[in-house]
């Protein structure tokens, strides 16, 4: 008999945390715990509104599923989105502590390695994210979350700043298309590496006509392997994230595709605990840029929190996940 408990948990962030939707104080998780026959598996989401989730819809999702140990089974019946990828997570976690095999083997890893995650800076003035470069000078793998007007300042800013740094953005669909060259050619004349969803989701056939100074990524574009076909001529990377995918299932799936298709993968999360990020850190492993820094922006994290140190993420302790 599988039995499934669910919560909702608010961990306070360490400072206000900016994009160009909005800013948000608090990570407001959803944590799933799935038990059966002594062994307890875990998973966490955080519902998101720009994919028109909530709390309160996610819990509905959760309720409604007939609990059952068969995570190909769960692709079919339960949408794509964060309660499928709290549900999913939990399956891998308890799995594992019913078999003994860690999640990683049985993803096809003979082991986790460590891996440097990128470290988010809050959108705000060039000159205001420029000093918080600064003062993290132990971290070298910088994302700086752009808004669209005053964008090439502050690329140009944090690389004035930070000229050691490896930097990559994300726009969250904040820019025009009007803005596309002038703002690209910034970005590749201040050395970043990526541009995430610069356009509008509805937008981005737009970037097929113009150079890719900089490579280009999609985010609210691809959310499982049914949106990646369309993407090739558009993008030149993908980010993974597990709750748009619905869990680590699908994302290795996704995965697998991407590289076949060419693109190269970004490894991404939203703000939450260690607890959301470990299941991500298969992907990682052959990720081309990582981006789990939830934990580095909370005000405190879970008992068995993953260790990291200078940006570099250990693998989890068993007793956290997988």
């Amino acid at each position: 008999m599988l039995k499934i408990t669910m919560q909702s948990e608010r961990w306070p962030l360490a400072e206000a945390f900016v994009i160009a939707r909005g800013a948000k104080t608090e990570a407001h998780v959803v944590t799933v715990t799935l038990e059966q026959d002594g062994h307890i598996g875990r998973g966490e989401c955080v519902p998101y509104v720009r994919y028109n989730e909530t709390i309160d819809s996610v819990l509905g999702t959760l309720h409604a599923w007939s609990p059952n140990s068969d995570r190909l089974a769960l692709l079919q019946t339960v949408p794509a989105g964060s309660a499928r990828n709290a549900i999913d997570c939990a399956l891998w976690d308890l799995e594992a502590k019913r078999t003994g095999a860690a999640a990683a083997r049985r993803a096809g890893l003979e082991t986790l390695a460590p891996v440097e995650t990128c470290y988010t800076l809050s959108l705000a003035s060039p000159a205001a994210m420029a000093a918080k470069a600064l003062s993290v000078p132990h971290l070298k793998l910088l994302k700086l979350k752009l808004g669209g007007d005053g964008d090439p300042e502050r690329m140009t800013a944090v690389r004035q700043a930070r000229p050691d740094a490896r930097i990559v953005a994300d726009a969250n669909e904040a820019w025009t298309v009007e803005m596309l060259e002038p703002f690209l050619t910034a970005a590749h004349r201040a050395g970043l590496e990526l541009i995430e969803q610069p356009l509008h989701a509805q937008n981005d056939a737009a970037l097929r006509g113009i150079p890719h100074l900089v490579p280009i990524c999609a985010d609210e574009s691809v959310h499982t392997l049914a949106d990646l076909a369309p993407l090739g001529d558009r993008y030149d990377a993908i980010n993974i994230k597990l709750d748009k995918a619905g869990g680590l299932t699908e994302a290795l799936r996704m995965s697998q595709a991407a590289r076949e298709l060419g693109l190269k993968v970004m490894c991404g999360c939203m703000v939450a605990t260690s607890l959301a990020m470990a299941p991500a850190l298969i992907i990682a492993q052959t990720a081309h840029w990582v981006d789990l820094d939830g934990p580095l922006l909370l005000a405190r994290d879970r008992p068995c929190a993953l260790d990291i140190r200078d940006g570099l993420i250990m693998p989890p302790a068993p007793a956290l996940w997988g």
